[in-house]
């Protein structure tokens, strides 16, 4: 993308007044030592800052790689299309006042005047790329040495700062993206994670985008051996099955969204402290794969080594290591008798073989009994990543001669982020989230085999859906339609106890369309209670389903019955799903939902009982013929 690595760079409303995007691109491009041809565009001036200004692109000596359009919104789109007509190669656009200020038409027309041309913005800051000396960005940066992480970001303020960070974060290149008129993040990481020296990217993203770019765009970075922390900030609004069926309103697009991201191996973060720490951390992460039986893993797989062992010399600090990792989900494995034993070689006899290990403050400057316990703890069969706890203070550090030296994989964090050790992570909690995130690997295979998703077709009657789930071995109750009121009767004296449903309604309860334990079946039927089935025993109630219309396909499997939109406990998991990653409980059954060739298949409840489980409610949609 030339956008990174432009030849030249025309800057459009190049100006000295202060605070001047077009005039901040000037100066940042000299303060980085830009090699390329750079060329300012102002009518009304002969140069700005040093540099000599022409009225128009038409007046430039050459076509230049990048234009700059530092101009107000109603002037930008024409500045685009002009560059594009000239056969630019990018643009960046900083203006305001489109998309964003629900001007979706000026938005629209920015797009067709790029005619494809690749274009950064608007509402946003633009692009630096600290290797190749280049800043078409418009608030003032300082000359920094290039570094492995890459950030992505819809907030121009979340870029900025990360620029002006001091704490260790060595950034690659940043594009502040904005509205992502033309090019949106997924277009970008899939860009960045190409590039030489990026070996980890921070996502900050407002928008949820399309998930199968999102997924090509991950698959990309697993290849690329390119680690990825994002935030997604807000809650989006529930998929559009949400005013059809349960699924929606409990998986809805943002739990999906992370549902992806987090099963292509993303670490998932919710500030921009930890985007940025984690970030830094996968990006200087050492070439040693996580170590532990399971090797490369996804998270969440069966046979998984992603567990994290926790050191430290305070017991305060344990304490809280082991509250904080269950609230993050960051699995502290018990340890192995082998490891206690290892361990307790070692250990003074006040402190106790655990995780998160105590080793006490009597072993502070012995260098040699620190290293032997961190590689203790690395080798545990269930231990991926040792994440040592040390603050700095003035003075010597025994415990970083002993990681140095430890040939596990192991990372150092502060317990407060301003005593953060050199190359360490600043704070508790961004540290337990880099150790949970570096215990895991990415698996290309797996992101190239998600299922993509499909568009929705009719509603299928549950008397259909149910003879489609019987013919595939998922255990549902008998019943049968009824022709009439004795029909029904009928019916209902041969499978006594019944339940009687109409079939054409989705929301059967809440619009009147249940009955159960009927004790008039003629009266029911005259409601338009027409489909007789059989009660199922009481039981514990999940739902079960497997939605192909979602922000990506996945199964969703939590609470059902009265409790699905009550309880926050669900599991999303994008298809295929292997059986050992199911509750064993309807593993089965979810395996057949998947069999199916359907875009929405919702079992609310399945009823489990010690002997099985049975589908007692289906709700249904065929695939959108293309």
């Amino acid at each position: 993308m030339n956008l990174f690595a432009p030849r030249s760079v025309a800057v459009v409303g190049a100006s000295e007044r202060a605070g001047s995007y077009g005039g901040e691109v000037l100066l940042n491009l000299e303060r980085l030592g830009y090699g390329g041809r750079v060329f300012a565009v102002n009518p009304r001036r002969a140069s700005v800052h040093g540099v000599a200004a022409v009225p128009s692109l038409d007046a430039l000596p050459e076509v230049p790689d990048a234009v700059v359009v530092a101009v107000p919104a109603a002037d930008a789109t024409d500045v685009v299309a002009h560059a594009a007509s000239l056969g630019v190669s990018g643009a960046v656009v900083f203006a305001a006042g489109f998309a964003e200020a629900r001007q979706d038409g000026l938005q629209s027309r920015l797009i067709a005047a790029a005619r494809g041309m690749p274009v950064c913005g608007p509402n946003g800051n633009g692009i630096v790329s600290l290797p190749d000396r280049v800043a078409l960005w418009g608030d003032p940066i300082r000359r920094v040495e290039a570094g492995p992480v890459a950030l992505i970001s819809q907030s121009g303020n979340v870029a900025v700062n990360a620029l002006a960070s001091r704490r260790g974060l060595r950034l690659h290149t940043v594009v502040s993206c904005g509205n992502q008129a033309v090019l949106d993040a997924a277009d970008f990481l899939a860009a960045v994670a190409q590039r030489e020296g990026v070996r980890s990217v921070a996502l900050y993203l407002e928008d949820d985008g399309e998930g199968e770019r999102w997924r090509a765009a991950l698959e990309i970075c697993a290849r690329a051996d390119v680690r990825v922390a994002v935030l997604k900030a807000g809650s989006s609004r529930a998929g559009r099955a949400a005013a059809e069926a349960h699924t929606g309103a409990v998986a809805g697009d943002q739990r999906v969204f992370r549902a992806l991201f987090e099963e292509c191996g993303a670490a998932w973060v919710e500030d921009p402290h930890d985007l940025l720490e984690v970030a830094k951390a996968l990006g200087a992460r050492d070439r040693r794969s996580p170590r532990g039986a399971g090797g490369t893993t996804l998270p969440g797989g069966a046979g998984a080594a992603a567990g994290v062992a926790v050191m430290t010399c305070s017991g305060g600090d344990s304490a809280v290591a082991a509250d904080l990792a269950a609230k993050l989900g960051v699995d502290l494995p018990v340890l192995a008798p082998a490891t206690v034993a290892a361990l307790e070689v070692h250990l003074p006899a006040a402190a106790t073989a655990g995780n998160p290990l105590d080793y006490t403050a009597l072993l502070w400057d012995d260098v040699g009994a620190l290293q032997a316990l961190i590689e203790a703890l690395g080798h545990d069969p269930d231990v991926a990543r040792v994440l040592v706890l040390f603050d700095a203070y003035d003075g010597p550090a025994p415990i970083l001669d002993a990681v140095a030296r430890a040939d596990v994989p192991t990372l150092v964090a502060s317990t407060i982020p301003e005593l953060m050790p050199e190359g360490g992570v600043a704070g508790l909690r961004s540290g337990l989230l880099a150790a949970k995130a570096l215990a895991t690997e990415p698996d290309p295979n797996r992101i190239a085999a998600l299922e993509r998703r499909v568009e929705r077709g009719a509603p299928i009657p549950e008397h259909e859906a149910k003879a489609i789930l019987r013919a595939v071995g998922v255990p549902v109750p008998e019943g049968c339609i009824a022709t009439d009121a004795n029909d029904a009767q009928t019916l209902a004296d041969e499978l006594s106890p019944v339940a009687m449903k109409a079939t054409n309604l989705r929301h059967k309860a809440a619009a009147g369309g249940v009955e159960l334990n009927v004790q008039d079946p003629r009266a029911a039927f005259a409601r338009g209670l027409t489909y007789v089935e059989q009660m199922a025993a009481p039981g514990l109630e999940l739902l079960v389903s497997v939605d192909r219309t979602a922000f990506v396909p996945v199964l969703v499997v939590g609470l059902g019955g009265a409790h699905t939109e009550l309880l926050d406990r669900v599991t999303i998991i994008p298809l295929p799903v292997p059986r050992e990653r199911i509750d064993p409980r309807v593993a089965d059954i979810a395996l057949a939902l998947q069999r199916l060739p359907l875009a929405l298949i919702e079992l609310n409840p399945v009823i489990v009982h010690a002997d099985g489980a049975v589908a007692v409610d289906a709700l249904a949609d065929e695939e959108a013929t293309p």
